[in-house]
């Protein structure tokens, strides 16, 4: 034999032997079962690490592209789908190589269920390692917004204050405003926040408030926060919208066909005449809008019942006038301030505090007995039963309304009893029902 043809000879067998033990290496992958424990531990702990890893990887990438929490479900499904792949593909390989491997023996089918119902397990490990991981680097990195909760590490390292929501059954709804809607509550719930480290509390609330309005849409926002940046009080509301949040009691909006005069705006004072069949006045009103040969006109209820259908009506604009109630409730409208009126209860913390120490502006004060008092002196003292009548930010009102609360009842342990309990009983109960109604 020449040294070319052994040389070719033990090339084939070499081939053959590495043919050999593929098909060994495929047929030993799918064959493991529990008959040979130690080798299915190892392949349950490669299938759990694989899930674990795979629910990760698309946790993180999920959170870096769409800046949210990835659904629980789909990192299942991946880490089910890939120990699926994997046993299908040895399987494949099996049958390709030329053997015939039991797939379908029980201990086969057994230890298959065991390895996906592995995997389903782990995927939601993987799903919260990897979230946590992206929300920490993100936050390390600059981001300015985030869903999800920081690790203590990062609180520490990280040069910001994290402002985390509470979840959208501890949202609050502001009262005297239009309640948000249930989907914006979840939109808002558990939201992470982050903002400059070392501001004050109240440059901290400024900002998250802004930021809510700007980024969220949220019309008022009523947020107590402690130095940490952590939300004790959270409650928001959202701008009336509409023609009839801006009417008057007893007035009504009508829309009513006619030319209107050239440069007429919105906030003029117009009259409605009619010439059929002689000159007459019909109505005084307040324009509110203009729409090619339709105009709205704010009047009193009594005067919309006098105007027809048939159109026909002249509009005549009259010089302009004061209106200050119009213009300060145009402003308080689009402003972060409201108004309240709060009564004063016997015993309370306020009954005998000044004007100067209310933390808000007080408008006016109707002391139980006298008359009003327009923009009281700040040395004013407040008594028990006074009416007071505010102007500021509902958290400030709603401070001051605590503090205006009725004083605790004598202890059970008093051995004298006052004889005037039972009228100071029932003044309490009628401060109560007056207490803390908004305008």
């Amino acid at each position: 034999m020449t040294l070319a043809t052994a040389a070719v000879v033990v090339a084939e067998v070499g081939g053959a032997g590495a043919d050999a033990a593929a098909v060994t290496a495929v047929v030993a992958a799918v064959d493991v079962g529990f008959a040979r424990p130690r080798q299915a531990a190892v392949t349950l702990t490669t299938f759990a690490v694989l899930a674990v890893l795979v629910a990760g990887s698309a946790s993180l990438a999920y959170r870096w592209y769409f800046r949210t929490e990835i659904p629980d479900g789909v990192t299942g499904l991946l880490g089910v789908a890939v120990v699926a792949l994997y046993l299908n593909t040895t399987s494949l390989g099996a049958v390709a190589v030329g053997d015939n491997p039991a797939l379908l023996a029980p201990e086969s089918v057994f230890f298959n269920l065991v390895s996906l119902g592995v995997a389903a397990v782990m995927a939601p490990i993987g799903r919260y390692a990897g979230d946590r991981l992206a929300v920490d680097v993100f936050a390390l990195t600059g981001a300015k917004q985030l869903e999800g909760e920081l690790s203590g590490v990062v609180r520490v390292v990280g040069r910001f204050t994290a402002v985390t929501l509470p979840s959208a059954d501890a949202i609050g709804d502001m009262d005297t405003y239009d309640p948000v809607s249930p989907d914006k509550k979840e939109e808002l719930a558990e939201t992470t926040l982050l903002f400059a480290r070392k501001l004050s509390e109240e440059d901290l609330r400024e900002r998250l408030v802004a930021r809510l309005k700007d980024e969220y849409g949220v019309g008022y926002v009523d947020v107590d926060l402690d130095a940490e940046g952590t939300v004790e009080y959270f409650a928001v509301g959202s701008r009336a919208a509409g023609l009839g949040p801006t009417l008057a009691p007893g007035s009504a909006a009508v829309a009513v066909a006619t030319d209107p005069p050239n440069n007429a705006t919105a906030g003029d004072t117009v009259q409605l005449w009619r010439d059929d069949p002689e000159p007459k006045r019909v109505a005084t009103g307040e324009l509110r809008g203009i729409a090619d040969d339709a105009v709205t006109v704010a009047l009193d209820e009594s005067d919309a019942e006098r105007l027809v259908g048939e159109g026909g009506y002249r509009l005549v604009t009259l010089p302009a006038e004061p209106q200050a109630d119009r213009e300060f409730a145009s402003l308080l409208r689009t402003a972060d301030e409201t108004m309240a009126s709060v009564t004063v209860g016997a015993g309370s913390d306020l009954a005998g505090s000044t004007v100067g120490e209310a933390g808000t502006v007080v408008a006016a004060v109707r002391p139980k007995k006298g008359s009003v008092q327009p923009i009281p002196r700040r040395a004013y003292t407040f008594e028990a039963g006074d009416l007071v009548y505010l102007v500021g930010r509902p958290d400030a009102i709603r401070r001051f309304e605590a503090a205006a609360a009725a004083g605790s009842t004598p202890s059970d342990g008093d051995d004298e009893e006052d004889p005037d309990a039972d009228d100071s009983d029932a003044s309490n109960d009628s401060d109560d029902a007056d207490r803390a109604q908004r305008s």
